[in-house]
Order: structure tokens, then C-alpha cells, then sequence
């Protein structure tokens, strides 16, 4: 009796977490979507990613060792989905709560405008990279987990999927997608998505880092990325 109690307990601890992560994944508040459907506008969300500059840089490039990614080019979606889950509290970010807040930013139609405007960024040409290169056995069996575990939601190169809020991992900075992927691993992100929180918990430190590696490898359409890595945002000189 008293081991059908324990399993009976754990079970009902399973269901509720995952109902959690489920709840995190799929509700952003009605800001999110009244964000979503809002149009945008430009001037006013420059004016807003003033505040966002400081960390994320006026070009929306982030830092290439990691400490903050690169912004500029992701979805929109993906964009509106983060802030709103972190303005509702079902993503911990202590460092970005101040910036985010309504008070700090604005409503929703200041989140609207502010990732319409960093959307439309052009991306740091020279992104942080991981260690292995082309050639190499663990860029090769990073490719081999790609393909097997990511292609599906991120697509052959990287690309995401804005309709269903899958970010674009091309060009992101290595350090800062091996450090959410391992968070996502771990349950320390509460609103990843269930399905790759499921998709990945297998995965060995050394495996994550040949994934996310390949990953960082992948190359960016020409057309999204600046002429230069010199390149300096003209709306903030």
C-alpha cells in the first residue's frame, strides 16, 4: 500500500510539472497575443530599444563570448513570445526584469514596436562561433544530432519556424545557445518547450556541445547580415 502511494505521488508530481512546462510553452499572457497582432511602429520602437541597448548593443548583436545573445534578426514571434513570458514570470531572467517590466518599456504595444524594430536589424556577420570547425569528428557528429533531433523544428540550417515560434539558431552566438540548451536539458528554463525539453534530456555534456557547435557553424543568408563586422547602427550614432 504504502509503495502504491509513493508511485501514485510521483505520478501526480509528473502530471503537474508537466502541465506546467505545457502552460509556460503555450500561454503568454494576453499581451502576447495582443502584441502579435498589433501594428508596429518603428520610430517608437527604436526609441524603446534604447533601454535594450546598453546589454544587447545598439546593433542587437549581443556579446560573441555569450553573456547576451544576439537579438538582431529573430523572429518576431519569437521576440514577442520571450518578453511576454518574461514580463508574465514564466521566464527566469532577474538581469533583464527591470528593463522588461511595463513600467521600464511600455505596454504592449511598446512590445509591438520594439521587436519589429530589432527584427529588421542586420546580424553580426562574425558571430560567435564554436570550436570545431568543418572537417572535424565532433562538427561531423554534430551534424549527425542536428539532423536527427533539430532539423524538424529548426529547420536544415537553422532557420526556425515563426509561426510556431521556433527561433532561428543561425547565427546565434555558441556560448549562449550551449548555455539554454543545457538549462532546457536540465529544467532550469521553465518555458521551454516540452517537446525539446523531451527531445534532448539525453543528452551528454559532450553531445550538447557537438550539437550547438554544428550549429553555430551554420551560415546566414547574405541578405540578413551587415556589410561588415565594423558595421554600426546609424539610428543611435
Amino acid at each position: 500500500m504504502k509503495s502504491f502511494v509513493i508511485k501514485a505521488a510521483v505520478v501526480a508530481v509528473s502530471t503537474l510539472l508537466a502541465t506546467n512546462a505545457a502552460y509556460a510553452w503555450n500561454e503568454g499572457g494576453g499581451e502576447q497575443d495582443a502584441a502579435l497582432h498589433l501594428e508596429p511602429d518603428l520610430e517608437n520602437g527604436m526609441e524603446v530599444y534604447e533601454v535594450c541597448s546598453a546589454c544587447h548593443l545598439p546593433e542587437g548583436w549581443g556579446q560573441t563570448e555569450g553573456t547576451f545573445p544576439q537579438l538582431a534578426g529573430q523572429h518576431r514571434s519569437v521576440l514577442i513570445k520571450q518578453l511576454a513570458d518574461i514580463r508574465a514570470r514564466n521566464r527566469d531572467n532577474p538581469t533583464m526584469y527591470p528593463f522588461a517590466l511595463p513600467e521600464a518599456i511600455g505596454d504592449a504595444q511598446a512590445l509591438a514596436d520594439v521587436v519589429a524594430y530589432i527584427e529588421k536589424l542586420p546580424m553580426n556577420p562574425n558571430w560567435g562561433k564554436g570550436p570545431w570547425g568543418p572537417g572535424t569528428p565532433e562538427y561531423a557528429e554534430g551534424e549527425k544530432l542536428f539532423k536527427e533531433n533539430c532539423v524538424k523544428c529548426h529547420g536544415p540550417t537553422g532557420m526556425g519556424d515563426p509561426e510556431k515560434f521556433y527561433p532561428r539558431i543561425n547565427g546565434q552566438h555558441y556560448k549562449y545557445m550551449l548555455r539554454q540548451f543545457e538549462w532546457i536539458r536540465d529544467g532550469k528554463r521553465r518555458n521551454a518547450n516540452p517537446e525539446m525539453v523531451k527531445q534532448i534530456q539525453g543528452f551528454t555534456d559532450k553531445e550538447m556541445q557537438m550539437v550547438i557547435n554544428y550549429v553555430s557553424h551554420q551560415p546566414v543568408p547574405e541578405e540578413d547580415l551587415a556589410p561588415s563586422a565594423d558595421w554600426t547602427n546609424p539610428d543611435f550614432e
